[in-house]
């Protein structure tokens, strides 16, 4: 018996469909929905194109997204000191959603930014707290 291929993150409907389940789980998550929901409160149908155009500027090259992601979570570290616990969650959630449907170069790249991102946010918005 043969296991079916999943597909890649080289779309932008993938890209979004990925987001889509992340944040699915993520709001529902014990340590983190509350920082998304009553920390950030975050207005998801504002929030979500936000993160979909990062990640497909990220994974495609789109040009849509223009924020700064870094000053973004700074200022919601001043609200609620982000912790390695959350950075590690975080990657956590990515990496088994992203395992669940997806697999090819892409799905990989996404991976490794995706840790590249968590290790860096967490020592941008907390450089104090973080061991050198």
């Amino acid at each position: 018996m043969t296991t079916a291929a999943r597909p890649d993150l080289d779309t932008r409907e993938r890209v979004e469909a990925f987001v889509d389940a992340f944040y699915a789980k993520v709001l529902v998550d014990p340590l983190l929905a509350p920082i998304f929901l009553d920390v950030a409160a975050i207005e998801l149908d504002v929030h979500l194109p936000h993160i979909k155009d990062y990640w497909c500027k990220l994974l495609l090259g789109e040009t849509a997204y223009r924020r700064h992601t870094m000053n973004i979570h700074r200022q919601l570290h001043a609200k609620r000191e982000l912790s390695t616990p959350d950075f590690q969650r975080w990657l956590d959630l990515f990496v088994a959603t992203l395992e669940e449907t997806y697999q090819g170069p892409g799905a990989d790249r996404a991976r490794r930014l995706a840790t590249t991102i968590a290790g860096n946010m967490q020592v941008s918005v907390n450089p104090e707290g973080y061991p050198e």
